[in-house]
């Protein structure tokens, strides 16, 4: 979406303001001394009727106080030790059954839960940041008594304030304690990088201001408390709090969990967390000690262990023994040109770029020139490049980027004389990289990115098999005049030709390229050697019209489409509106930097930049039915729910193009989602206004995704108040690469360079639509009611045999979708009554659980008792009505689960039996239908439902074996963290416990 359009099209927000600079919080004091300020905050009523009240802590911090209220002022508050626990979040009746709950924030609420009945006092802030302060300081006060509070900035920030005094006093050298002020600057902005001098500047300014100091030293307390106030992330410190469950660091456990809980690492231990403490803590003591500040944690957070980008897909991860037409292809348009102008010279640093960056599809437009051939556009005379020095450049860098086999795109405009030349330099420069094997007529596929690597794959136009003659004619391959062809009904109009010589003809194997006249026509008579051009109004046309044929058509043979000539000759064409369809070869103008060259290059960075994606088995598979303008109709598919929580930013540039208005800046971020049209979505968040350093955020959004294969994220961050240019930076990810958990996003130029230091700050978590557990990359999902039907039913064909064979599928199907959303719902309910959100694990709802069934010597009412390898939970004493409440529900996990384990395998050797004896009438399906007395459309519709029900049978079978392996990794994950804890319990003390 270009910068015009989004501005157009984008809605304006509530915007609550964040934290004024005053109000910045450093530690658990500051939001201590926030409370005992008190607020107004929102408080929700089970008769959906809202008040707006003020809240205070009182001084000596035994009871929370509201006013106005009708009630006696005594009674007007809240005991700090009735308080049973403070959630985060609408996670309690109170909001599930408030009427206008969608229209308040996630971020903003909050409940406090008191008394042995567990009641609750539910809450919502005016921003996230203020709610934050109420959860972390209220679990402070909760977590510690008044003495232990007295003695926070004393004992719990030792171990951040000890490390600032050590760095003051090795700089000092020897001064009497005092530093001179710009040293004093200079010091701060190296231990936090990015920092403004003149923000640190007014910061001492402000200080001595308020001291009436007019000396420029700075004493070890001052430089402390101004490092404090700037170098602190606030929402760091939330997390960090959070996780440390009231601490302000983190120990190895706490790192651990963190990493598992959360960031999704498998595996994680306690020396690898004291690994990662010792190379990004900053202090000795802290190294030593195993201990994380928040100086050390945010350094993690940011580095590239932290980054959204699953390392995993830096390298090959794909098969690539799958025939190439199975491949998205990465194919560069007029290649040859350097500037995104209609009037840009040829460049050979175009090929150089296309190249480094993966590209395997490249163009050279070829023409006479006075000794040999040249490269250039149609008729630019002044800047043409010789062909020769083109296949050189070609030559040194076709394989820097990536091994496998590049397609060159010859569009031949020379006479047979310069053709000839032509031959010889390609094959006395590229020798035996050109891959001449003719085709072999036995095989139906073309060969893999494998069986093909280090090969240069020409492609262009060929002389008849059995013609015996040294050249002859064939037909133009000038996009311009292609471009002004018309689709009709069976064919295009006929095309100019050309002379073509054997010697540059018999270089042409593999990718010969044709007219395309119809899908019918192709499907019997075209090649799987033969592959045809498509302009863009052209394939759009086709992927409209027909785009469950332009699928089938592309399972066997390439597509190139070319962008039309319409408009600027260097624009760009949208890829997804043609991936969509799985076109292969989608041609992208590397020379014009905008929305869809970031979004090509990000699509093609899943696979190790390499330049193949392996595109969806439902397009790939040869009986498999795709149409992606069928809304949220994908028989098969693994739809799931992408949770994205924008925080903040950190270290936003000015817009390049933009006016003279000054450095300050009011970003927002634009969140795009691209893939089929069922998938695509755009939100905002609220802008926030003159902050370009810190900017929070704190907005949450939730995208259904039923295609992740096909998805592409893209996060854009804009100026609100611009002159002349809104563009601050952007990222492109494929939906397979995102990593969940907190995450820090680089921001990249408008021209796809880096920007220093920016980088937004996000949460990402994936689960399936209801929220029951999380959900793996290719994982399973549960649909209700009429939707459960419309994804596993099953179509009729009209074909007695065909149909009665489909038929005994019926009754496992159905039952297969049955166990599944048993125990996703079971799943759903217990995280209900733990009070997590749906993105939360079930580690989370353990360690929520476990808290609740402690007795009133805070020690556990249960103990783990492993039954034939399932974690059940039993009682050790008498348990209260809640505590039976949660238990229960974590029963109905286990035993949902068990049910699923032990009926999956037999039901999955149901269902794939039935989609094996399906797929033997593949062949005969036309046959069968005409002796059935079907005509016309009733033999497309029957080939359509036949195709359908492969695929629903295929993927069923597939979601049902994906949930018996998430079910066994679920029971691993709930015995590791009852474990964890302190559920188990040995046999001895067991039975102890059970006989007292």
């Amino acid at each position: 979406m270009d910068s015009t359009k989004q501005k157009q099209e984008q809605k304006k927000t509530v915007s609550f303001s964040s934290i004024p600079s005053e109000r910045k919080i450093n530690n658990a004091s500051d939001c201590i001394s926030f409370m005992q300020a008190g607020c107004e905050l929102k408080k929700i009523r089970s008769n959906t009727r809202i008040y707006s009240r003020f809240f205070t802590l009182d001084l000596d911090l035994h009871a929370l106080h509201w006013e106005p209220s009708k009630k006696d002022p005594e009674k007007a508050k809240l005991e700090i030790s009735s308080l049973k626990e403070i959630r985060v979040g609408k996670n309690t009746e109170t909001f599930r059954s408030c009427a206008v709950v969608d229209q308040i924030c996630e971020d903003c609420s909050f409940s406090l839960i008191y008394g042995e009945n567990y009641e609750s006092l539910d809450l919502v802030a005016s921003s996230a940041d203020v709610a934050n302060i109420w959860v972390t300081g209220l679990r402070y006060v909760t977590s510690h008594n008044k003495q232990i509070l007295n003695l926070i900035d004393g004992n719990q920030n030792t171990l951040r304030t000890t490390w600032l005094h050590s760095v003051f006093d090795q700089n000092i050298l020897g001064r009497n304690g005092i530093m001179l002020e710009d040293e004093a600057v200079k010091l701060i902005m190296q231990l936090s990088q990015g920092l403004k001098e003149s923000k640190v500047r007014i910061k001492f300014r402000e200080l001595q201001n308020d001291k009436g100091k007019l000396a420029s030293w700075v004493t070890k307390e001052e430089f402390t408390d101004i490092y404090y106030d700037l170098c602190t992330r606030p929402e760091v410190y939330f997390l960090l709090v959070q996780i440390s469950r009231n601490k302000e660091f983190l120990d190895a456990k706490d790192l651990m969990f963190f990493l598992e809980t959360e960031q999704g690492m498998i595996n994680a231990t306690e020396e690898m967390c004291l690994d990662l403490i010792r190379r990004y803590e900053p202090s000795k003591q802290g190294q030593l000690n195993g201990n994380l500040s928040i100086d050390g944690f945010t350094r993690y957070l940011i580095s590239p262990e932290c980054n959204i980008f699953d390392p995993e897909h830096n390298k090959v991860c794909q098969d690539m023994t799958q025939p190439l037409s199975h491949y998205y292809i990465n194919a560069s348009h007029n290649t040859y040109v350097a500037e995104n102008t209609s009037r840009s010279p040829s460049d050979l640093l175009g090929y150089v770029r296309a190249l480094k960056l993966g590209c395997r599809c490249i163009e050279l437009d070829v023409y006479d020139g006075p000794n040999e051939p040249v490269v250039s556009k149609r008729n630019n005379v002044t800047s043409p490049i010789s062909f020769s020095n083109v296949i050189k450049v070609i030559n040194q860098y076709a394989f820097v980027a990536s091994e496998y086999p590049l397609i060159m795109c010859l569009r031949n405009h020379c006479s047979v004389g310069q053709q000839k030349i032509m031959a010889q330099k390609l094959k006395m420069i590229l020798g035996n990289k050109i891959f001449t094997e003719p085709p072999n007529s036995t095989q139906s596929y073309l060969p893999s990115p494998e069986k093909l690597k280090g090969k240069i794959i020409l492609k262009g136009k060929k002389l008849p098999q059995n013609f015996d003659l040294s050249e002859g004619d064939v037909t133009d391959e000038d996009e311009e005049t292609e471009g002004s062809r018309s689709l009709t009904d069976t064919f295009f109009v006929s095309k100019r030709t050309i002379h073509l010589c054997r010697e540059l003809s018999d270089l042409v194997t593999l990718c010969k390229t044709v007219q395309f006249s119809s899908f019918h026509n192709s499907m019997e008579k075209q090649k799987y050697w033969e592959m045809c051009n498509f302009s863009e109004p052209e394939a759009r046309t086709l992927a409209n019209e027909y785009p469950d044929d332009f699928v089938n058509y592309n399972k066997r043979f390439l597509s190139r489409v070319y962008p039309s000539h319409l408009g600027l000759e260097s624009s760009n064409l949208n890829p997804q509106e043609f991936w969509n369809c799985g076109c292969q070869l989608v041609t992208i103008n590397y020379q014009t930097p905008g929305p869809m060259l970031d979004l090509n290059i990000g699509w093609f960075r899943q696979n190790g930049c390499c330049g193949y994606v392996l595109r969806p088995a439902v397009m790939r598979d040869e009986v498999s039915y795709f149409n992606a303008y069928l809304k949220g109709i994908v028989p098969g598919s693994l739809p799931q729910v992408l949770h994205i929580k924008v925080i903040s930013g950190q270290m936003f540039p000015k817009p390049r193009g933009s006016g003279t208005k000054g450095d300050v800046i009011d970003p927002y971020v634009y969140v795009e989602i691209r893939g089929i049209p069922a998938d695509c979505a755009e939100v905002r968040t609220k802008t926030v206004h003159l902050n370009g350093e810190n900017p929070i955020f704190d907005e949450s959004f939730e995208f259904e995704i039923n295609l992740p294969e096909l998805v592409t994220v893209r996060f854009v961050v804009l100026d609100d108040d611009y002159i002349g240019d809104e563009f601050i930076g952007q990222y492109t990810i494929p939906y397979e690469c995102l990593q969940s958990g907190y995450r820090h996003i680089p921001l990249h130029s408008f021209t796809g360079e880096e920007i220093e230091l920016a980088t937004l700050f996000i949460h990402i978590a994936i689960t399936d639509r209801r929220g029951g557990g999380k959900a793996h990359r290719r994982g399973y999902s549960v649909r209700k009611g009429k939707n459960t039907i419309k994804y596993t039913m099953l179509r009729n064909t009209g074909i007695k045999v065909i149909d009665d064979t489909f038929k005994i599928a019926g009754q496992p199907l159905r039952e297969a979708a049955d166990i599944r959303e048993n125990v996703q719902n079971a799943i759903v309910s217990f995280k209900e009554i733990c009070a997590l959100a749906p993105t939360a694990n079930l580690t989370q709802c353990i360690l929520t659980m476990s808290s609740r069934l402690l007795n009133n010597v805070n020690t556990s009412a249960v103990t783990l008792s492993m039954q034939d390898h399932y974690p059940y939970l039993e009682p050790m004493e008498t348990l209260s009505d809640a505590q039976k409440k949660v238990l229960s529900s974590y029963d109905l996990v286990i035993h949902e689960a068990r049910y699923l384990i032990d009926v999956a395998d037999t039901l999955y050797d149901k269902i794939m039996q039935c989609w094996k004896s399906g797929l033997e009438f593949h062949r005969g399906v036309h046959q069968l239908a005409k002796k059935e007395g079907l005509k016309g459309a009733k033999i497309s519709k029957a080939l359509e439902n036949f195709a359908w029900n492969i695929t629903v049978l295929k993927g069923q079978g597939d979601l049902l074996k994906n949930a018996k392996n998430e079910a066994m990794e679920n029971m691993k994950q709930i015995q590791t963290a009852c474990i964890s804890c302190g559920l188990s319990k040995s046999t001895s003390e067991r039975a102890r416990l059970k006989s007292k």
